[in-house]
């Protein structure tokens, strides 16, 4: 079980489930129910060592609050009630997605993935080849990566150059 929840040793794995039985307290009293489902939403995310399995209790703890808000906001009447508990409700969600953006950083290295496809282009198309960057309504690339590349020759680039400048200065103007 301890290596199921990430927990490296028996210490480890003591302290982790007295938290969430802490966590999955209802109404002053640990809930049988609610503390298994919350091991099992850990084993589900699989912590892979002892900081992801931190990070799941948080998750799963923070996933309980949640759908207790959710409840809560459900059968509450007050306006001035519904406006606080929607607003805890949203501070949770918020803090629940950026708890699984960690933990997909986390799990990738802090490294976004890259997507490579092949790319053709047929006569008379073009394409840009290199680092892009886009700017309010223009995109720029870097100087020359379509001509290194071969995909325009180097006459026709400073034609298409020019041209797109002096269309693009018309634009703005």
């Amino acid at each position: 079980m301890g290596e199921a929840l990430g927990a490296v040793d028996r210490d480890a794995l003591h302290g982790f489930l007295k938290q969430l039985m802490k966590a999955s307290v209802i109404l002053q009293k640990p809930d049988e129910d609610n503390l298994a489902f919350m091991i099992s939403m850990v084993k589900g995310i699989a912590p892979r060592d002892s900081l992801e399995a931190m990070l799941t209790a948080q998750m799963v703890s923070i996933h309980v609050a949640t759908m207790r808000s959710a409840s809560r906001l459900a059968f509450t009447e007050g306006l001035s009630q519904q406006e606080g508990i929607s607003r805890t409700l949203t501070r949770l969600a918020r803090t629940f997605a950026a708890q699984m953006e960690a933990l997909n950083r986390h799990r990738g290295n802090g490294e976004r993935p890259i997507t490579v496809q092949n790319l053709s282009v047929q006569e008379g198309g073009s394409a840009i080849v290199g680092n892009v960057a886009q700017h309010a309504h223009l995109t720029v690339a870097e100087p020359g990566t379509a001509i290194d590349a071969g995909l325009v020759a180097p006459r026709e680039a400073g034609k298409r150059e020019h041209g797109q400048a002096a269309a693009m200065q018309g634009a703005t103007t």
